[in-house]
Parts: C-alpha cells; sequence; structure tokens
C-alpha cells in the first residue's frame, strides 16, 4: 500500500498528496487510542482520493510544482512575502488554535527552527482563526519563534487548498513543492525531508 501512494503522490494533485503524511501521522499520532485515529485517517484518505478525482482543476498542485507565491502580515505587523525567502528552504505550517495535535508538535518545529535558523532556514505557521488574542496566546504559550500569521479569508489557504488541519507543506530552497503532511510531524521526518540542504551545507 505504501509504494501505491507514493506513486499516488508523484502524480496526483493535492489533496491525494497528502497519503504519505496520513502514513507517518497514523503511526505516530499522539493519542490515547491510536486504534481510532488510524480507522479516522484512513477515512480521511478515503475523503481526499474521492475529492480528487471529481474532475476539478482548480489549485492542482503536486510534488515538484512551484509554490504559489504570498505577501501578508504576521500578527506583530510584519510583512511577510514568500518569495524574499527563495534561495532557503521553508516549512509551511496550516493550523488552527482549538487543534490539539496543532499544539502537541509545535515544540518540534520551534526546536528545529533555533537550530537552522542560522542556516536559513524558515518556518511560517499559518491559521484561518480570526480572533487575534486567541492567535497571539497560541503563539505566546508555545512560545513559537517565528511568523505567526492570521489568513484573512482563507486566501492562502485557498492557494494551497488546504481543507484540513494540521498540514505542513515542505519547500525546497527553489520553492519547489517537497511534500505535503497530514498530523503530526516529527523530527525524524523534519530531518528527511528538510534536513538534507543543511547537510549539504557542511
Amino acid at each position: 500500500m505504501r509504494n501505491w501512494l507514493n506513486n499516488l503522490n508523484k502524480q496526483q494533485k493535492f489533496p491525494p498528496l497528502l497519503s504519505r503524511g496520513l502514513l507517518y501521522s497514523l503511526s505516530s499520532a499522539r493519542d490515547p487510542n491510536p486504534g481510532c485515529w488510524r480507522i479516522f485517517g484512513y477515512l480521511i484518505l478515503v475523503l481526499l482520493l474521492t475529492s480528487s478525482c471529481s474532475g476539478s482543476k482548480k489549485n492542482e498542485l503536486k510534488v515538484g510544482d512551484t509554490a504559489p507565491n504570498f505577501k501578508v502580515a504576521d500578527i506583530k505587523g510584519n510583512p511577510v512575502y514568500l518569495d524574499s525567502f527563495r534561495g532557503n528552504p521553508v516549512i509551511i505550517r496550516f493550523f488552527v488554535t482549538d487543534c490539539k495535535y496543532c499544539k502537541a508538535d509545535t515544540s518540534v518545529f520551534n526546536e528545529y527552527f533555533n537550530k537552522h535558523k542560522e542556516d536559513g532556514l524558515q518556518i511560517l505557521y499559518i491559521t484561518t482563526t480570526a480572533d487575534h488574542k486567541l492567535v497571539s496566546n497560541f503563539s505566546d504559550d508555545l512560545q513559537i519563534p517565528f511568523p505567526v500569521i492570521i489568513d484573512q479569508d482563507a486566501i492562502v489557504s485557498k492557494l494551497y487548498n488546504i481543507k484540513i488541519v494540521p498540514q505542513t507543506i515542505i519547500l525546497s530552497p527553489d520553492h519547489k513543492i517537497v511534500s505535503a503532511i497530514l498530523g503530526g510531524v516529527g523530527k525524524a521526518e523534519l530531518e528527511e525531508l528538510v534536513g538534507i540542504y543543511f547537510n549539504k551545507q557542511q
């Protein structure tokens, strides 16, 4: 099944690209009832596959495509322009404030960012949660050191066809889409997908 899903990732548009992340999430999700989470994950996968066959041509993103550019502002009012990070790997994390899985692995992103920020790593946390105070509290409580963005009118989410969170998009230094991960992300996953760019610098 894993080989079939890997082949699907290379051929299909989002959201089927998320299948690899689903497999990872099902094996590593921090949940007291992993059996239920596994069943839930496969149900989501079926729904995503069904939606991919609907014939829609909108937002046909796949691995290897250039990531859509966007210009927004973070919760501190600082402008964030994706193209300004060209030449550096970028991790784009879509989340909502009341999602326990979005909170559970934020420390992993924090640690990885602090480890590689001098190497040029960029991480963006993007949410459609409109309440500025909730988002600010989320950022402060989890001590997030990188930009946190409120996605007004879901403009960025629509660009990337985000339907379910948490979802993580990995971009290469030339801003090609490397992977999309649905669910939890671990250190090993980041090292596999992003660490290769830092190893080349050493």
